[in-house]
């Protein structure tokens, strides 16, 4: 998958409308599409323009995540308070419905009842990014719709290499459906504990390890921090990322709670990372088997230092109950096939 700039909070595979009163078309372009895309097809504007417009009535899940409050003591100069709620952010991935999210619309320009320009006009929710599918003789209309900011980038059928291109600008288009929507929340995270969304040479990590992991969404999380991320399959790895702040009141509460030596100097080695996922993040004389929640870690130099690890099916996200993205697929496949 094409990757942002930096880490955003959170990423999911979201699904691609087709809109075409071209039936051979559309299937001929169905079978050369990326076999990892969710995308449904319509022959009818009208219906499709319902779909889209039905879809996103529930909002994206970044505006889920905020919440304003007003405050009136000075009647002169109110004011509001934007408040994030992280726990929101990993819990989205609970949602069963989140692949569903229509993040980009391709349409046929040349279509009877409605043009593609008018149906791109007529999406109500702006996030959703638009291709203009166009003959060589729109053009000048796809270019002025461009300039408008009516659609983000239009194609040319005729284009020889158009599956090969449509595939690669959908791919853009849905990371920057997200890049656009996270925005605010990743400016706000980048502050304190969650600075690596923030570090380059760390997204660069990140990457490889989504890569490694075959990972295609992930959630940021906190208690602890860092990023809960899920394959296809629906398998979880949580990568716990602490800040300095953190590990050092890891280890004093540790000590406050008279920890075994070995578990202090394992604490102070900056050789595991723990989840002590029992008491948020912190050690208590409970702790019988506190060894296996020790993981091995791993130090990244980036702007700044960073320890991180990896742990399997972390024990506190209730992963069985989470939708895997290929059933997903799977599911969807069938549906267009019912239809025929």
């Amino acid at each position: 998958m094409i990757k942002p700039n930096l880490i955003q909070p959170f990423y999911f595979p979201t699904s691609v409308i087709f809109v075409d009163d071209n039936a051979d078309f559309l299937e001929n372009l169905s079978l050369q599409l990326d076999p990892d895309l969710a995308f449904l097809l319509y022959g009818s504007p009208v219906e499709a323009l319902a779909v889209v417009n039905e879809t996103s009535s529930s909002g994206t899940p970044i505006e889920r995540l905020f919440s304003c409050s007003g405050n009136t003591d000075n009647q002169m100069r109110p004011h509001h308070v934007i408040d994030v709620n992280l726990d929101k952010v990993h819990k989205e991935v609970y949602n069963q419905r989140r692949f569903e999210q229509i993040s980009v619309a391709v349409v046929d320009y040349d279509m009877p009842g409605i043009d593609g320009v008018e149906f791109c006009k007529n999406i109500k929710n702006t996030s959703i990014k638009k291709i203009l599918l166009t003959g060589k003789a729109d053009e000048k209309i796809a270019v002025q719709a461009f300039n408008q900011g009516i659609i983000d980038c239009f194609i040319t059928k005729q284009d020889q290499d158009v599956t090969s291109i449509l595939n690669k600008s959908v791919a853009q288009l849905q990371y920057a459906y997200f890049s656009q929507t996270e925005r605010m929340l990743a400016d706000t995270l980048a502050i304190g504990r969650f600075d690596f969304l923030r570090d380059p040479l760390f997204q660069q990590e990140f990457n490889a390890l989504c890569a490694r992991l075959k990972i295609v969404e992930f959630y940021l999380c906190s208690e602890p921090d860092g990023m809960l991320m899920l394959n296809a399959k629906g398998e979880s790895y949580l990568l716990i990322v602490p800040s300095e702040d953190t590990r050092l009141s890891q280890y004093e509460i540790a000590v406050e709670m008279d920890a075994p030596q070995e578990l202090l100097d394992a604490l102070k080695s900056n050789k595991v990372v723990p989840y002590f996922w029992r008491n948020e993040g912190h050690y208590f004389p409970e702790y019988i088997n506190w060894r296996n929640d020790l993981f091995p870690a791993t130090e990244f130099k980036g702007e700044k230092s960073y320890t991180y690890a990896i742990v399997e099916n972390p024990v506190l996200f209730k992963t069985h109950t989470i939708l895997p993205y290929h059933m997903f697929l799977d599911n969807l496949d069938l549906k267009r096939r019912s239809k025929h």
